[in-house]
């Protein structure tokens, strides 16, 4: 495999043609992102299946080639752990890659470990042995030393030969369609950082009302706005805990705004006018424009949503060492107690659990909500087995369905007469 570090703009133009020729391309890029508003892109690592390359962006100006084949549906990009990649795409192009694949997401689907290191990745895989030591590096330096250059290829070439073996392996076990899923949802939510619900994610909004749920919305585009024209990271413009102190207090004045601990700093004296702008739109918002309270965090959940979620968890966790696939990928707690409110309480604000649609239902909707329905019993089959547990069906006639690796059994069989173990 021949490598190179590329800075001549032509060189890259002809190299982006070469993976138009081969449909296929590993992508991996270095960043920085303590000093900036987004993450200052440092290199691009890019492999077609004969060469990997890496391009300097400081060096090559134009990145429009690349950014063009992104978007191409007839590319196929892969990279380990895309998310930050996707984003640039995004930022470049206000577009969202279209044929984008993520190895580390792949392996969750063919073991329970997620997610995986590369180097982790590469020797479960291909059994190599990378060496990666330059985790720490400042890549906005120049020149790079060997050290990085060395690094930075084998962060690259070794995704291709991995999708390789994980798509022919998903093939066989008609998982392929569930991973792409799985590519669509992490595209889809690195589109919708930028929506306007990126505010709900501040910590804390839970505690506020709905007026002040505004204020905190108002002063979070305030903010960022101002990160974007300063061009630094959004906590450094402001804190999330001083922007929810901000929503609860609602100072009217410069001396009110700096009577909050910590913000009677320069920087905020200089912004309290916007900053106060931005409160006072929000106070005087219409009733039917304010903003509706987002879902409670786990612990503030009541205790039986907290049990059943707890039981549901063991029976997810059973289903996906069965299927060996990772159960941190199939569902998380927050997803567990969203189908207990769904199914048990009635709760529809926030539509059908994501347990409850597409390869999640087939993989443990029936199963979690036949659970929660007392339709099924749990008993210990075998204590030495890594899925040590056996669900049955049971209906009125006393007949147990028990259920296979991948569902339940298609005939009935009557149950022994040594009562089993359940709960």
């Amino acid at each position: 495999m021949t490598e190179s570090l590329m800075t001549q703009q032509h060189e890259f133009e002809a190299f982006c043609k070469s993976i138009r020729q081969a449909g296929i391309v590993g992508f991996d890029t270095e960043f920085i992102s303590e000093f900036t508003w987004r993450p200052e892109l440092c290199l691009l690592q890019l492999a077609t299946p004969d060469r990997a390359v890496l391009v300097d962006p400081f060096e090559v100006r134009d990145l429009a080639p690349w950014w063009e084949i992104m978007l191409d549906p007839d590319i196929v990009v892969v990279a380990h752990g895309g998310r930050e990649e996707a984003r640039f795409c995004v930022t470049n192009t206000g577009q969202a890659p279209v044929n984008f694949k993520d190895v580390q997401i792949a392996e969750g689907f063919r073991g329970r470990s997620f997610p995986l290191g590369y180097d982790a990745l590469v020797k479960r895989v291909l059994g190599h042995k990378s060496h990666g030591k330059e985790t720490r590096s400042d890549w906005r330096r120049r020149p790079l030393t060997k050290s990085q250059v060395h690094y930075a290829l084998e962060d690259v070439q070794h995704i291709l030969p991995i999708w390789a073996k994980q798509s022919a392996d998903l093939k066989k076990k008609n998982r392929l369609a569930w991973v792409e899923d799985e590519f669509t949802r992490l595209v889809r939510d690195v589109v919708l950082e930028r929506a306007d619900e990126a505010w709900l994610k501040l910590p804390g909004l839970h505690k506020l009302n709905s007026r002040e749920l505004a204020v905190a919305k108002n002063v979070f585009w305030w903010r960022e706005h101002e990160a974007e024209a300063r061009d630094k990271p959004a906590r450094r413009i402001l804190r999330d805990d001083l922007l929810i102190e901000l929503a609860r207090r609602q100072p009217a004045n410069i001396d009110e705004l700096v009577a909050t601990r910590d913000m009677n700093r320069t920087e905020y004296r200089k912004a309290a006018a916007e900053i106060l702008a931005a409160i006072d739109t929000a106070l005087t918002l219409p009733e039917d424009q304010l903003p509706s309270r987002p879902p409670e965090p786990e612990d503030d959940q009541s205790h039986d949503e907290q049990l059943l979620g707890q039981l549901l968890g063991i029976a997810l966790a059973n289903r996906c060492a069965e299927m060996n696939v990772a159960m941190s990928i199939v569902g998380k707690t927050a997803d567990l107690r969203h189908l207990v409110r769904w199914h048990v309480f009635g709760d529809k604000r926030h539509g059908t659990p994501r347990l409850m649609q597409g390869w999640r239902a087939e993989v443990c909707g029936d199963l979690l909500s036949n659970v929660l329905d007392g339709k099924i019993s749990l008993r210990v089959a075998d204590p030495q087995s890594d899925h040590p547990l056996v669900f049955e069906y049971r209906s009125d006639e006393g007949i147990v369905e028990k259920t296979s690796r991948l569902g339940p059994a298609k005939r009935p069989v009557r149950p022994s007469r040594r009562k089993p173990k359940s709960s």
